[in-house]
């Protein structure tokens, strides 16, 4: 039996990955605030334990599963210890990801294949996990945290594995549409985290914010969420006018244009 203090999301469980900072450790606390059971996935394992303490002491219910979304044997053993601890699975937060700080020419192969899976192909996999629980129960809500940057291109290797996570859940939504399954496709722009810690000269709201927004989705869902919601402007312009974002965003030798 689920455990959950009273709110709006008792009785719901939430996986939440790369919950160890920034939007996933928002969102993890925000869900539990509002009652849901969470299981907090990362690879810091000392940081995903001082989280769950802190949820456990404000009165919520939280347990830490340290994983790494680019291997296939912890996502797998993520969604086992969540089912034989709660049983079922109502929310998924596919939060975890990275960002690159070199140009593409330089960058290692490696840490381009490992980035696609964090990025990309793990969140698809661990919704794959989790998606057969949800279509048996016809309720369940799946959040992927794109970027701006996966409707504005400014980073070839970030742009690809956003672009794409973006197209995934679009294309999911419409599959499941029907089924009690909903899914959205979270698009932030910069949000004050670990990620945009070096960048100085843009104002970044905290992922607080954020995490609000993304927990109203569960019980009022969305195709998207772009926020702050003026990033809707650049990706208008991007659309009606390329040719001036392509000026806009020429590098220049700029080493890092993740937005998240």
């Amino acid at each position: 039996m689920t455990e959950a203090r009273p709110g709006p999301l008792a009785g719901y469980v939430a996986i939440v990955t790369g919950a160890s900072s920034g939007i996933g450790a928002a969102v993890a606390s925000e869900l539990a605030r509002r009652g849901a059971s969470v299981a907090l996935a990362a690879r810091r394992a000392d940081r995903l334990e001082c989280l769950a303490d802190a949820i456990r002491s404000a009165g919520g219910t939280a347990f830490a599963v340290p994983s790494d979304m680019r291997q296939v044997g912890d996502i797998d053993h993520l969604v086992d210890r969540v089912k034989d601890h709660w049983g079922h699975i109502d929310i998924l937060v596919n939060a975890a990801g990275q960002g690159w700080r070199h140009l593409y020419a330089r960058e290692d192969p490696d840490e381009i294949a490992g980035g696609m899976m964090l990025n990309l192909v793990g969140p698809m996999l661990l919704t794959r996990a989790v998606l057969p629980g949800m279509l048996a129960q016809r309720r369940g809500t799946i959040l992927n945290v794109a970027s701006v940057a996966g409707q504005i291109a400014v980073a070839p290797i970030y742009s690809a594995t956003k672009f794409g996570l973006r197209g995934f859940s679009l294309a999911l939504r419409r599959e499941l549409a029907g089924t009690g399954v909903q899914v959205t496709a979270v698009s932030p722009g910069y949000i004050r985290t670990d990620l945009t810690a070096r960048m100085r000269a843009v104002p970044m709201p905290g992922p607080e914010r954020l995490a609000r927004r993304m927990a109203d989705l569960v019980s009022h869902p969305r195709r998207e969420l772009v926020y702050p919601r003026i990033y809707g402007l650049a990706i208008w312009l991007e659309r009606l006018f390329p040719w001036a974002v392509d000026l806009g965003t020429r590098p220049h030798g700029r080493r890092n244009a993740a937005t998240r």
